[in-house]
């Protein structure tokens, strides 16, 4: 089926393979992930994750045969969006978070599709938003949690200025604050102070704005350890480019810090729906 473009909404194709099973949606983003996206989804199929969550692909354009659809069916996938319309992982989450919203679920799940992160834990995510919380944020730095071959530039990057920055954008202590591994509640995500859903989120930007939004609003926030496994050998999975990509993290970093992403005071609703 296609979906055209609306307001912060890019047009996007979707095959659904099952109907709505659950009361959460998994999202994963990725972008020609062949060889990585395949093994993480048969750890989630094996450790019983499509049994908590629906599992959805929110896929920006890959070309590479990792998002077949019969091999995405085979692997308990219920899902697949694809991006037509511009815009990187900024953009893929938008789609993925609007047709999850429409679709009912009570929240979301996101994580990375290039096998570094432990997928087996998205029941505990469900546990802390059935518990109430808003925002769960997963870290590898938590008792725990694993931080297994973590670059020594991200490590420090992280640990020395992301997080503590994050932190104080928040109001609140976070410790892993560029894992997109996260839970959100459908209330946070459809808060009219909230508004994900705009155009202005690119990149990585809405990733750093949702980090912080929900403690300024007073929703729940909280952590939970997980495990992030980087290779010992070849070549680090991301899509992070070492000059321009940490660039451009730290721009968005810093627009974060001074509320450049909050909705312009003619957009806010002050309500919750």
């Amino acid at each position: 089926m296609r979906y055209e473009s609306r307001p912060g909404v890019p047009a996007f194709d979707c095959a659904e393979f099952h109907e709505k099973r659950r009361d959460y949606a998994l999202l994963i983003p990725v972008i020609n992930e062949k060889g990585r996206l395949e093994p993480e989804l048969r750890r989630a199929k094996d450790s019983g994750v499509d049994a908590w969550a629906d599992v959805v692909i929110c896929d920006g354009g890959s070309t590479d045969g990792s998002t077949e659809e019969t091999l995405l069916e085979s692997l308990a996938v219920n899902s697949l969006l694809v991006k037509r319309g511009p815009g990187k992982q900024g953009a893929q989450l938008r789609m993925g978070l609007w047709w999850a919203l429409e679709r009912g679920y009570k929240g979301v799940i996101t994580v990375d599709g290039n096998n570094k992160d432990s997928v087996e834990d998205v029941p505990r995510f469900i546990e802390k938003l059935e518990q109430g919380y808003d925002l769960v944020q997963g870290s590898r730095f938590l008792k725990g949690g694993q931080a297994v071959n973590t670059p020594l530039i991200r490590l420090l990057a992280v640990r020395l200025l992301h997080a503590p920055v994050i932190s104080l954008t928040a109001g609140q202590r976070f410790t892993d604050t560029t894992n997109a591994f996260r839970g959100y509640s459908a209330a946070y995500l459809r808060d009219g102070r909230v508004q994900p859903l705009r155009e202005i989120f690119t990149g990585y930007e809405l990733l750093a704005y949702l980090s912080v939004r929900a403690t300024q609003l007073g929703y729940k926030a909280c952590e939970i350890p997980v495990s992030r496994v980087y290779p010992k050998e070849g070549k680090t999975p991301t899509k992070i480019s070492f000059f321009k990509g940490n660039a451009d993290l730290l721009k968005v970093l810093f627009l974060n810090l001074f509320g450049a992403y909050k909705p312009k005071e003619g957009e806010k609703k002050d309500r919750r729906d």
